[in-house]
């Protein structure tokens, strides 16, 4: 399992993940297609070179899912009951076809879980830029995190390879 618990996580602590995604002209359209959107200005090249950006921006949401994606082996895989919800979601600026997604996580604020001693609560700011570090989207998550099982000791947020800078 490579997500942390919630007794690994540390306030201001600021993680660099490592995975790196160029997003393809087919992920923009099969997620806008998935999802019913028919936003020209998502799947239609010629629309969208009418346009002030002159070509396809990615659809939003499928940067939000990619950044918070990108996240989830250094933070909460395996390790997180649900997310709560997320909040103050930003895109600064667009994501077209051809860039390549890179994404930090800070670990805003925890607390104890009020009606469960086996959980506790996580506040993420998510940060993505693309491949010249303009930032392209940011969010804060809440999560409802696992606290490490009795019996195990190990904190791996400070074994070798890990991907957590101060």
């Amino acid at each position: 399992m490579a997500g942390l618990y919630f007794e690994e996580f540390v306030e201001g602590r600021v993680i660099a993940h490592a995975i790196t995604r160029t997003v393809t002209e087919y992920d923009n359209m099969m997620f806008s297609c998935l999802t019913m959107n028919p936003q020209p200005l998502h799947i239609d090249r010629h629309f969208a070179a009418k346009t002030e950006f002159g070509q396809p921006l990615v659809n939003s949401l499928f940067t939000l899912g990619l950044m918070i994606g990108i996240t989830v082996a250094d933070t909460t895989l395996g390790t997180t009951i649900a997310n709560l919800g997320m909040s103050d979601v930003r895109f600064p600026k667009p994501v077209f076809q051809g860039d390549t997604i890179r994404v930090e996580t800070t670990v805003v604020s925890k607390r104890e879980s009020r009606s469960r001693p086996d959980a506790g609560l996580v506040e993420f700011e998510h940060k993505a830029f693309n491949q010249g570090g303009v930032e392209v989207a940011i969010c804060r998550r809440q999560a409802f995190m696992r606290r490490r099982p009795a019996g195990e000791s190990l904190t791996r947020a400070s074994q070798p390879g890990s991907t957590h800078v101060a």
